[in-house]
């Protein structure tokens, strides 16, 4: 795809042109996950990628909002969102000025007022209803983020989004959207999603990248690393990874310690240097205390091995 299909926000036209978009950005998907990318895009589907934290999951996302110059509009999920917070609520403190004003001016026509104080200018919109909304750039990137962390009541409250790009809104009525916007959704599987919400996508597995794809994505988001630090790095963490931790470093944690090694002007790993940035890679204490003493030196031992 050339640069100037992608500033115009045309969408790819093969998987091909999918890779160069992505690769353009500095993200370097296999091709499977740009496969799907590229058919949730032509067939108008949303895209539900499910896999560890720190993969590059919700990357993906704001990837394609840049490359095809469309609005990125997230909704962070968590336990006890609804819709209030998803959709849309009433500004309850206009309306009342709204009821006062009209009382002072004599208007006793209640299914007018009714009809008035429920109108789209006292509406506050959020990020589900704002991505139906047209928008001249093309039909916005909606990312659905950690939706494994809300409430399964919400999930099948986003089967009519997903289904028919459209909202209901019992005081305004239904609100659809003139052109379908891209839906990104993530899940970092702390449980299942529903099967009902599932059929409604296409759906990828975005797995811990291989050794060589990971050594290139370092290469790529950290340019002055040296040859060596990074292979180093790379080897580490794919070690690490066979380890029995509560949570297993993802792609995000290499990018941020191959940066804080760069900063520390480290030329090859080292037990003191691993020892002082092990926070950089493993977010629970319990793991870091597994990752000291013989077990540190076995591994370090692996990674800096010719």
């Amino acid at each position: 795809m050339t640069s100037a299909a992608n500033s115009s926000g045309a969408l790819p036209a093969s998987v091909d042109a999918m890779l160069e978009l992505l690769t353009s950005r500095g993200y370097l998907a296999e091709r499977a996950l740009a496969t799907v990318t590229y058919l949730s895009l032509r067939m108008g589907r949303p895209l539900f990628l499910e896999g560890e934290a720190g993969v590059g999951k919700t990357e993906i996302a704001k990837v394609l909002s840049a490359a095809l110059g469309r609005k990125l509009i997230r909704l962070q999920c968590y336990e006890g969102l609804d819709v209030s917070s998803a959709v849309y609520e009433w500004n309850s403190a206009a309306q009342m000025i709204a009821i006062r004003m009209a009382e002072a001016a004599g208007d006793t026509d209640r299914d007018q007022l009714s009809s008035d104080i429920f109108a789209d200018r006292y509406m506050i919109k959020r990020p589900l209803l704002q991505a139906l909304e047209p928008d001249v750039a093309g039909p916005p990137v909606l990312l659905i983020d950690e939706l494994d962390r809300a409430d399964e009541a919400f999930e099948a409250f986003l089967l009519e989004i997903l289904s028919d790009f459209q909202v209901t809104i019992p005081e305004f009525g239904t609100v659809k959207a003139p052109h379908p916007p891209i839906v990104i959704i993530t899940s970092n599987r702390t449980r299942e999603i529903h099967d009902a919400l599932k059929r409604r996508c296409l759906y990828h597995w975005v797995d811990y990248p291989a050794a060589e794809r990971e050594l290139a994505i370092v290469k790529t988001r950290v340019p002055g690393i040296s040859a060596k630090l990074s292979q180093q790095v790379v080897r580490f963490v794919q070690a690490l990874r066979n380890q029995d931790f509560y949570k297993s470093p993802g792609v995000a944690e290499t990018i941020d310690w191959a940066t804080a090694l760069s900063e520390l002007d480290a030329r090859s790993l080292a037990p003191q240097v691993v020892g002082d940035t092990l926070g950089a890679l493993l977010k629970y204490q319990d793991d870091i205390t597994r990752m000291q003493g013989d077990a540190l030196q076995k591994v370090l031992k692996d990674a800096t091995t010719d």
